[in-house]
């Protein structure tokens, strides 16, 4: 067997079995990747096009844009996230997966609100790591005493993605600065995934970023066609 053994200890997703199900049914109604009906604007593409041919087209640096950077940091310090720098990469995915390179030793604990978008247990297993999940049943809220009982001393960093994949679920300005407590008196780094805060529709107690709550805090963010 060529496969590593990290490799091997890979599950099949579901998410792709039901994509493949799918293929056998006659006319599915497809909700599953969110991606928007309608094309990118005109606009967005002429403007894509006219970079091109002013010669626009080489290599970037290797961590973004330096203007863009610079807008993208203004960006979340206005909305009071805690952060020193802003690097870009090839959706959140690619950016958690650079984060967990680096911080991530074998055999450390990266805890995670169950139920969660299926790619972060396998990012962690294939770099040695171990997920452990807490549980948010039935109403898919974050207790402190569930975290807690989540928490052991290999426990390296807490992961919090809202609103949820896969449940839609927006975590509290109280729930976010509960997570950013036990985080905080335990010495354990935050991972946020934000890449869905666009799509957040509840009220005011709920329109709120886990890393304006801790500088030890990474946030993961993106800009999805409808806009910031």
């Amino acid at each position: 067997m060529w496969l590593s053994k990290r490799v091997q200890s890979v599950r099949p997703s579901g998410v792709r079995k039901i994509f493949d199900l799918a293929r056998t049914v006659k006319d599915p109604v497809d909700l599953s990747l969110g991606e928007p009906d309608f094309d990118i604007p005109d606009e967005i593409k002429e403007e894509g096009i006219a970079w091109i041919r002013k010669g626009f087209n080489k290599y970037t640096p290797s961590g973004g844009i330096p203007e863009l950077r610079e807008k993208l940091l203004h960006y979340l310090r206005a909305r009071d996230i805690n952060c020193e720098d802003v690097i870009l990469t090839p959706g959140v995915t690619g950016g958690l997966l650079l984060a967990l390179l680096v911080t991530l030793n074998p055999g450390d604990e990266i805890v995670i609100p169950d139920p969660y978008f299926v790619l972060y247990e396998y990012q962690v297993m294939l770099l040695g790591g171990q997920p452990a999940f807490f549980d948010t049943y039935p109403d898919f809220t974050l207790r402190e005493e569930a975290l807690r009982a989540a928490l052991t001393e290999r426990t390296k960093i807490i992961l919090i993605n809202s609103p949820n994949n896969p449940t839609g679920t927006v975590y509290s300005r109280q729930e976010l600065e509960m997570v950013a407590r036990v985080a905080q008196e335990k010495g354990i780094l935050l991972f946020s995934d934000d890449i869905y805060h666009a799509f957040n529709y509840e009220g005011e107690e709920y329109r709120a970023y886990l890393g304006q709550f801790s500088e030890q805090c990474l946030t993961f963010g993106g800009f999805p066609r409808t806009g910031p």
